[in-house]
């Protein structure tokens, strides 16, 4: 007869995972919460309505410049914008700074946080397993990048009919030097970069501006005014001392890419000066942001 102790079964030991680890192993990463963002902005129209017009200026540009038969003489390259299509793109930027493309950042910036508050959905996403940090950087990356699509749209759309309707011949530097076709394309990528510089800048003050109202009409607006104010005051002549480091004076900074020899003082000089207007919001909008009050909203 088989004793209790006989028929007992085996204890068999089992291995348990802390919460906390098991927690750590599920941790969506940063890049996977950016990807959120940028699939969050696919679905709203803003997005496309910034982005359609990145497109239809510059088709609106140069169906003026057909109808007229001319260039802006007054601009630099205004008078070549008929000879090359490589002039249609830099025109273009030295227009679209006055509100064109402040506008454009601002409307994703600007509500990319707000939106959130006011759909109630904020609150949802900080109490869930990411990092607030991890969520700030994301929606940060995610404005960045859209406003360089929206950049690259709007000059390769420019670029693109210019270069259909008037050819891709060389281009006259500011200097009143040729430069050949090829160099002249990479010269506008890197126009496209130092004008990217005041771009993310209105970005990071946009999104600041989204993060402390939490209301994105006053974001956008307050971000557009704040550009509009300083094109006023850089204009002003009473205050000519400002205006090498007034954010609206960094958007002609490229400008310095396109001369013989190529003059790279007003490049760095943008390079610190748009880190002066966007490293502080940025940092003031992360304390916000990770200080926000979950229970109240």
């Amino acid at each position: 007869m088989s004793t209790p102790e006989a028929i007992a079964k085996p204890v068999v030991k089992t291995q348990t995972v802390p919460i906390a680890a098991a927690a750590r192993v599920r941790r969506p990463t940063t890049f996977a919460v950016y990807r959120w963002e940028l699939l969050k902005l696919r679905a709203q129209k803003r997005t496309y309505l910034g982005l359609g017009s990145a497109v239809l200026v510059p088709i609106i540009f140069l169906a003026a410049l057909a109808a007229n038969g001319g260039g802006p003489d007054e601009v630099p390259f205004g008078r070549y914008v008929t000879e090359t299509g490589l002039a249609v793109p830099p025109v273009l930027l030295l227009f679209s700074s006055i509100w064109l493309f402040p506008l454009i950042v601002s409307l994703v910036a600007g509500d990319i946080v707000a939106n959130e508050d006011g759909n109630g959905t904020l609150k949802t996403i900080l109490t869930r397993s990411v990092d607030r940090h991890q969520i700030f950087v994301a929606k940060l990356l995610a404005s960045f990048s859209y406003a360089t699509a929206a950049l690259l749209l709007f000059a390769g759309t420019g670029l693109l009919l210019g270069g259909l309707r008037y050819g891709f011949d060389p281009l006259t530097s500011l200097s009143g030097t040729s430069i050949p076709t090829g160099r002249g394309l990479l010269l506008l990528g890197g126009v496209l970069l130092a004008y990217l510089l005041p771009v993310f800048a209105i970005a990071s003050i946009a999104l600041l501006l989204s993060t402390v109202t939490r209301n994105s009409a006053a974001a956008v607006v307050g971000a557009l005014m704040l550009s509009l104010v300083l094109q006023i005051v850089g204009i002003i002549s009473g205050l000519d001392a400002l205006r090498p480091y007034l954010l609206s004076t960094q958007f002609d900074a490229w400008q310095g890419l396109l001369r013989e020899p190529v003059d790279w003082a007003p490049i760095v000089r943008s390079a610190w000066v748009c880190a002066l207007y966007a490293i502080p919001s940025l940092i003031a909008a992360l304390l916000v942001f990770m200080r926000r009050d979950v229970t109240g909203g």
